[in-house]
């Protein structure tokens, strides 16, 4: 039935369907590593013009309790100069969080896991980045935002190509 807007309502005995919830229940870091290679090999800090890579990884598993799922975030961060090439300073995070997620249909459940729950995460892994950066006697490193749907397709379509690649036994 249409009411004057033209919106239909549900028939008599069918629930609405539920909107898509999610709670982020928790956060932490599982893994951390930071080194100043530059102060270790006494690299002098006036000509150092860096070049920063940053790799992202990402996993998710379902937990014990109902519709509770942690997500990682991975990064691998390193700096090296332009100009020779030598490394500044490599950091390596393991950023996590605990999701309560509902009303999501399974089809959507793992796009929904590894590039919604990260977007969530990222504005922190982007200040634990820049902390640490600056610390450790560097500008502090203010990350790019990460497209993670650019990320889910490539990993998806790295999955379907090392699918096709392996031999049929």
């Amino acid at each position: 039935m249409a009411d004057n807007n033209g919106a239909t309502e549900p028939a008599a005995g069918a629930e609405a369907p539920q909107p898509p919830k999610m709670q982020v229940l928790g956060q932490f870091i599982r893994d951390f590593s930071f080194e100043n290679i530059m102060v270790q090999k006494g690299i002098a800090g006036g000509d150092v013009a860096p070049e920063v890579s940053v790799q992202v990884g990402l996993d998710a598993k379902k937990r014990s309790t109902d519709n509770q799922y942690e997500v990682i975030t991975k990064y691998s961060i390193s700096s090296k100069n332009k100009s020779g090439g030598e490394t500044l300073f490599v950091l390596e995070l393991e950023y996590g969080g605990i999701f309560l997620i509902e009303n999501i249909p399974d089809e959507q459940l793992h796009p929904f896991l590894l590039i919604e729950c990260p977007r969530m995460l990222f504005p922190f892994v982007r200040r634990v980045v820049a902390d640490i950066s600056r610390e450790g006697g560097f500008p502090p490193l203010n990350l790019e935002t990460v497209d993670f749907v650019a990320l889910y397709r490539n990993m998806i379509a790295q999955r379907q190509q090392e699918a096709s690649e392996a031999p049929v036994s």
